[in-house]
């Protein structure tokens, strides 16, 4: 029953996607074919339309399927059955969905657009309409007024303004281009004495003129042991530094000081500023204050973690959808062609694959990384990847696929059809394809990790996605240039290797349940 539901929600999806296009929305997930036809300058803008048109139309197909009177045979039953039995990769499956639904969320869960902007009785739904609005209509003035609007700010604007009302995505930041200059951490005063987690405090650390951008100090002293001891230094409001001097245990050392502002040295100490605060550089630790919550920090681009992770959690589902199906098409197509017609066909196709086996794919990638203008690599950098990873990802199934062609050909029932005058795409995808699907479906999981290891590898050598991407291979080479921000090595490795385990685990139980050995009779 839950499988007949799978049809229609595939063309209400498709559906959800022409609507939220016809009406300029922004829609989660369903957006994707639409932007990539605005993105990528050589497709037509027609893209989108005809991709939604497939996805209703295998909808369709799937619905038209099941209400025939599809019915799984016996034999697959028990299969799925086994696989329900083996409780790690049924668990790991449901993991894993669960995983691709969050991630299909989009924006609603990870964005620096506002959900919700309620404004004098009026709503806007930022985050979900395509036009940007700027701060003027949420009542900022000046620059900020002309500028897009910074829902982060108009988030704490409305903490004391009743007439303004914003809903944020869980995490507030966007996984690219949303750069987080400093962070900044409150530092305790006892005796005199600054103090940090309990003990003395050593470093630096700095007044602000506003708590919301630490890049923005008033004045900064060197501590030691909790008292100031070194140089000193201070900025204007526009970030000119005016003011020098120097500390000794404390005490200010007489004719240190030097002051070269507007105005006097005496008003510009007087102006009110934060109180001592220890401030972080990207890449910054991870911060649990209410306004400044970065769970597990922020890279060296000044990019939040979390919406980081995130973001190549969404490349590599988007990847795995594009890529699996189309290497599977390519790879068992020609695997069924040269087992079934053997001959001359067979070793043609044979020698091909073993040329394109032998050619290098760490240099066919670097040199197409190198000879694709940065403007087409910024539009098509994720497709030009896939492609080359489809150029070179087939040929591994197509051995399987011939060896089971060549077995199942010589049954009875392959005599049978072409005694019953059955056409040669018949055989091949009515009766060949669905008695050697075994070896399809145990292949997946691992086909799906070693795409999202590729990934990974190419984005961690530099000749993978461009920037404007969030990927995991990215994190980890930023976490290793900088071993003192461990949070940035650990947090990748951790997301990898346990959506590596997961799919492996899926992989281990679909290979079990759908071993040939098992289930081949009845008993």
């Amino acid at each position: 029953m839950k499988a007949k539901l799978i049809g229609p929600f595939i063309c209400l999806i498709a559906i959800i996607g022409c609507i939220g296009e016809y009406f300029q929305l922004e829609l989660p997930t369903v957006r994707f074919p639409f932007n990539l036809a605005r993105e990528v300058n050589f497709l037509n803008p027609w893209f989108g339309w005809f991709c939604m048109f497939l996805l209703f139309v295998f909808g369709g197909l799937m619905t038209a399927k099941f209400n025939s009177g599809l019915r799984f045979t016996p034999m697959t039953i028990r299969r799925i059955e086994r696989f329900k039995s083996i409780r790690r990769g049924y668990l790991s499956l449901w993991i894993v969905i669960v995983l691709g639904a969050f991630a299909s969320l989009d924006h609603l869960i990870v964005g620096n657009e506002a959900l919700l902007v309620k404004y004098n009785g009026k709503n806007y739904f930022p985050a979900l309409t395509r036009d940007s609005e700027k701060g003027e209509i949420f009542g900022l003035e000046g620059d900020e007024g002309q500028a897009p609007a910074d829902y982060r700010k108009l988030k704490k604007q409305a903490e004391i303004d009743k007439d303004l009302s914003v809903i944020m995505p869980l995490i507030g930041y966007a996984p690219t281009g949303d750069t987080v200059p400093a962070i900044s951490k409150p530092l305790n005063s006892e005796s005199g004495i600054v103090m940090k987690s309990g003990k003395p405090f050593s470093g630096l650390a700095s007044k602000l003129y506003d708590i919301n951008k630490p890049e923005r100090k008033h004045l900064r002293f060197r501590y030691r042991n909790g008292i100031k001891d070194g140089p000193a230094d201070g900025w204007d409001e526009e970030g000119a530094r005016v003011y020098g001097a120097k500390y000794v245990e404390g005490k200010l050392v007489s004719g240190s000081e030097s002051w070269n502002g507007a105005g006097n040295q005496k008003d510009f100490m007087a102006k009110k500023s934060s109180t001592v605060r220890e401030v972080h550089y990207a890449p910054s630790p991870p911060s649990y204050e209410k306004d400044q919550r970065h769970f597990l920090g922020t890279n060296s681009r000044g990019y939040d973690v979390v919406a980081y992770l995130f973001g190549g959690l969404q490349v590599n589902f988007k990847a795995a959808i594009v890529y699996i199906p189309l290497v599977y098409i390519l790879g068992v197509s020609i695997g069924l062609l040269m087992g079934f017609f053997a001959g001359w066909f067979d070793i043609i196709l044979q020698r091909i694959i073993e040329i394109l086996s032998n050619i290098p794919f760490l240099f066919v990638v670097m040199i197409a990384s190198t000879a694709v203008p940065e403007k087409l690599k910024e539009s098509a950098g994720l497709w030009m990847i896939l492609f080359i990873l489809l150029l070179f990802g087939w040929m591994g199934m197509t051995y399987l696929m011939r060896t089971s062609a060549l077995k199942e050909k010589q049954r009875d029932y392959i005599a049978a059809s072409r005694v019953i005058g059955a056409s040669t795409p018949r055989i091949l995808f009515r009766h060949l394809l669905p008695n050697s699907i075994a070896i399809v479906i145990t292949l997946v999981p691992f086909s799906v990790s070693s795409l999202i290891l590729s990934l990974t590898s190419l984005d961690y050598l530099g000749f993978g996605l461009p920037a404007k991407y969030a990927t995991w291979g990215q994190l980890l080479r930023d976490g290793l240039e900088n071993l003192a921000a461990p949070w940035l090595v650990t947090s990748a490795f951790m997301v990898l290797v346990g959506l590596l385990i997961l799919i492996t685990f899926i992989g281990e139980a679909v290979r079990e349940a759908f071993d040939p050995k098992k289930f081949s009779y009845y008993r």
